[in-house]
C-alpha cells in the first residue's frame, strides 16, 4: 500500500512538473546565457553539425542560443556597416573553412562604405527552406543590420521543404509566414523529456565553445567525399512535378514577398545563387541533379517577376556565375575558388 502511494505521488509530481514546464517555459531565459562573445569568441557561423566529436559543434533548434553563440551578438561598432548574409548550406559553407565561405572572402576584401568598414556576418543555415531563412532574418533584425543579402535557390521554394526543424520548433514565431499556410505542426507545449534534451544541448553548446575556441574547428572535413553528380538521369521531373508548366502556387513566393515587406526599412538584396551547370550525360534535360531545365528556367522567370513587381528589393541573378569545376559534393556547394568568384560578383553590389 505504501509503495502504491509513493508511485501515485511520484506520478502526480511528474505530471505537475511536465505541465508547469510546458506552460511556464524557463528555456528563453536560460538560452540567453552564453560564454560566447565573453569567455569565448562568437562563432563565425551558426552552430550546426552532425559529428559533434570531430567538429565541436551541434545542431540545435533554440534560436536564442543559436544567435547568442554567433559573433553578430556583439555590440555594433560605431564605424561598422553591418551586412547580414541569409541562405542555405552553401552560404553557411559546407566543406569550407570559415575564411573560405562567402562571408570570409568578402571580409578579407576589407570593403568600406560611407566612411565605415563593411563587416559581413554569415547567418546561413542548412538546409533548404524559405521559411527557415525568414525566421532567422526576423531575429537578425534585432542586431541592427545596415543591409541584408538573401541568397536562395529553387530548392528552397516548394511547400514541402518549408517544414525545416528550426521552423517546426519555433512555429509560433514563424506562424505569420508559413505554419498556417503550409499546414505545418505547431507544438503547443513540451514534455519534461524535451526540456531535458534542450537543456542538455544548451550545456553542450557552451562546452563545445571552449574546444572550438582552442582549435578553430567547427565542421568535420572528411578526407574524401562523393563529388557532385555530373552525368545525369534522363528524367524531366522536378520533385512531383512534370513539364511543361511550373505552377507559381506550388512555390513559396509569398514567404519572400512577406519578408521583403517586414524589414523595417533595412535594404535587401536577393541573390539567385550560383549552381552547377552540368556538361555531362543528359545535361540537355537537366542542369544538375536538383533541377530539370524546364523547371529551373521557369523559376527564374517567376522569381524575376516577383522581385520587380512586388518586393521593391534589389535582385541579382548569379545562377551561372561559377563554372561546374568549382562545386564539391552538391550542385550549390562551392569550392574556395568558387566562393571567391561569388564574392567578386557580389562585392560591388554591397557598395552601391
Amino acid at each position: 500500500m505504501m509503495t502504491m502511494r509513493v508511485l501515485i505521488k511520484a506520478f502526480a509530481l511528474f505530471l505537475i512538473a511536465t505541465i508547469t514546464l510546458g506552460l511556464v517555459d524557463p528555456l528563453p531565459h536560460l538560452s540567453r546565457l552564453s560564454i560566447y562573445n565573453t569567455l569565448a569568441p562568437g562563432r563565425e557561423r551558426l552552430p550546426w553539425g552532425e559529428r559533434q566529436d570531430l567538429a565541436y559543434n551541434l545542431s540545435i533548434t533554440n534560436l536564442d542560443a543559436l544567435l547568442a553563440s554567433h559573433e553578430i551578438a556583439q555590440p555594433k561598432a560605431a564605424d561598422e556597416f553591418r551586412v547580414v548574409l541569409i541562405g542555405d548550406s552553401s552560404t553557411w559553407g559546407f566543406l569550407l573553412k570559415p575564411a573560405d565561405t562567402l562571408a570570409g572572402k568578402l571580409n578579407r576584401a576589407q570593403l568600406t562604405r560611407d566612411g565605415k568598414r563593411v563587416r559581413i556576418y554569415n547567418l546561413g543555415y542548412p538546409d533548404f527552406s524559405l521559411t527557415k531563412d525568414a525566421l532567422l532574418l526576423r531575429r537578425v533584425l534585432r542586431y541592427k543590420p545596415d543591409l541584408v543579402v538573401w541568397l536562395l535557390t529553387l530548392r528552397s521554394f516548394p511547400q514541402d521543404t518549408q517544414a525545416h526543424p528550426l521552423v517546426i520548433a519555433n512555429c509560433d514565431e514563424a506562424l505569420k509566414f508559413s505554419c498556417d499556410r503550409f499546414s505545418l505542426p505547431v507544438p503547443r507545449w513540451r514534455l519534461l523529456s524535451q526540456h531535458r534534451r534542450e537543456l542538455a544541448d544548451l550545456i553542450r553548446l557552451q562546452l563545445y565553445g571552449v574546444m572550438w575556441a582552442a582549435s578553430g574547428i567547427d565542421q568535420h572535413y572528411p578526407a574524401d567525399y562523393t563529388p557532385v553528380q555530373r552525368d545525369l538521369e534522363r528524367d524531366a521531373s522536378f520533385r512531383a512535378l512534370m513539364p511543361p508548366t511550373l505552377p507559381r502556387e506550388s512555390l513559396g513566393f509569398s514567404v519572400l514577398t512577406d519578408m521583403a515587406g517586414a524589414l523595417n526599412g533595412v535594404p535587401l538584396i536577393v541573390v539567385n545563387e550560383p549552381m552547377l551547370i552540368s556538361a555531362g550525360a543528359n545535361s540537355d534535360v537537366r542542369y544538375n541533379f536538383f533541377y530539370p531545365r524546364w523547371a529551373y528556367d521557369q523559376y527564374r522567370v517567376l522569381l524575376r517577376e516577383t522581385m520587380t513587381q512586388t518586393t521593391g528589393a534589389r535582385y541579382l541573378d548569379l545562377w551561372d556565375r561559377v563554372p561546374q569545376s568549382e562545386f564539391t559534393n552538391s550542385a550549390v556547394h562551392l569550392t574556395p575558388a568558387g566562393s571567391q568568384m561569388l564574392a567578386d560578383a557580389l562585392a560591388p553590389e554591397l557598395l552601391r
